[in-house]
């Protein structure tokens, strides 16, 4: 799910000529922000805040974008994958698989449906749920799985869902941090019952806010989802209350931002990409575990992520250069405290927590020039 961390960089580095920070955002593009700026105000001198024709011309868009019948926004990427197991009346009784690496909002949501979240390990080199662990995984209780594009690097799609088909389970494709991304000619978020995503403002496609959407070619369930999200009501049908739902709905000035940014998203993407090559080339030898797209799948690089038993280390030694950094994520979901009644102590499940004590988040975005890269690439050099 989301990609926040603490990001460490000291005061005095921080305040270095030509120190580099872990992101930029919305604000470091003029050019960008004054359109942004225009397409809010244009929502303000209408007064239109809740849903609406500009909520629903993103839907529009974001659905055909992803090659999905159907795209309903709603208010985080949390609210996304709850709606999705409320949609599929998951609930108490039932278990749902979830990767170890993720953030906590993936396993979160199942318990917020009162479902139990079946926590199970990962790829050590993608920190991707595989086939095989999925097949070991299910089990009578199990009515859907959650595979998670970590880091912007895609899942086996094809495979997984091969696998929940035939044992009559559902899927629901967290790709929170994976916008775009491609397996095949197909985007992520169209091949389980539903797709989910986060608009946080970090994400490939981030709005100035939390916002989130789900995807589904069903639909029966994107109308579930319709409901659920705005207190059971039909979109042109007040005070008809068909369900009991939330309040969960996209605003329409995030809508208004993300369209624009929509526009953006493949060229972006591309230049995630080609960083990554690049930063990849400068740091082949260093003796750090590099990340790369999946074999049969795609990369779009929402992190670029690399490996070492000197974590720790090297953050610090990047700090004192002005170079920020970030771990996403220090404790594996299995391992923190809202999870221990479960039981899954140290060495349960050894791959993710290999990698939550060996992974490290470089500076990276869209527009990193050749300097910060080339800055980024020497203090790794330098560090290890």
């Amino acid at each position: 799910m989301s990609a926040r961390s603490a990001v460490t960089v000291p005061a005095a580095a921080a305040d270095m000529r030509g120190a580099v920070p872990f992101v930029k955002l919305d604000n470091a593009d003029p050019g960008l922000l004054a359109e942004l700026t225009e397409a809010v105000a244009a929502v303000a001198e209408r007064a239109a805040f809740t849903l609406g024709a500009e909520v629903e011309a993103f839907e529009d868009e974001l659905a055909d974008y992803c090659g999905a019948g159907h795209a309903i926004g709603v208010s985080s990427g949390t609210e996304a994958i709850v709606l999705a197991l409320r949609a599929l009346d998951i609930g108490p009784g039932d278990e749902v698989v979830v990767p170890a690496n993720s953030f906590i909002a993936t396993a979160e949501a199942v318990s917020l449906v009162g479902a139990t979240p079946r926590i199970v390990d990962v790829d050590l080199e993608t920190g991707l749920l595989t086939p095989g662990v999925l097949e070991r995984s299910i089990g009578p209780a199990t009515r859907c799985v959650i595979p998670v594009h970590l880091y912007g690097a895609t899942a086996d799609m094809p495979t997984l869902t091969a696998i929940a088909d035939e044992a009559g389970v559902a899927v629901v494709e967290d790709a929170c941090q994976a916008h775009g991304a491609l397996i095949g000619s197909r985007r992520v978020g169209s091949f389980g019952q539903f797709g989910c995503f986060s608009f946080y403002p970090t994400k490939n496609l981030g709005g100035w806010g939390d916002g989130g959407a789900v995807v589904a070619n069903d639909p029966e369930l994107a109308e579930r989802v319709r409901l659920l999200r705005s207190h059971g009501e039909p979109p042109r049908a007040r005070n008809r209350h068909r369900v009991c739902g939330t309040t969960a709905r996209l605003d329409a000035i995030q809508a208004a931002v993300l369209r624009i940014k929509l526009r953006r998203l493949e060229s972006w993407n591309e230049a995630r990409r080609a960083l990554a090559r690049e930063l990849t080339g400068r740091l082949a030898g260093a003796g750090l575990a590099l990340p790369a797209p999946p074999a049969a799948g795609d990369h779009v690089f929402h992190l670029y992520v690399v490996r070492t038993d000197a974590r720790d280390a090297l953050r610090d030694r990047l700090a004192e250069q002005g170079v920020a950094s970030a771990v996403h994520y220090p404790v594996p979901i299995h391992r923190t405290e809202a999870y221990a009644h479960l039981g899954l102590g140290p060495g349960s499940l050894p791959a993710a927590e290999q990698r939550a004590a060996t992974i490290c988040s470089l500076p990276f975005w869209p527009g990193m020039g050749d300097d910060d890269a080339k800055r980024v690439a020497e203090a790794v050099l330098r560090a290890v």
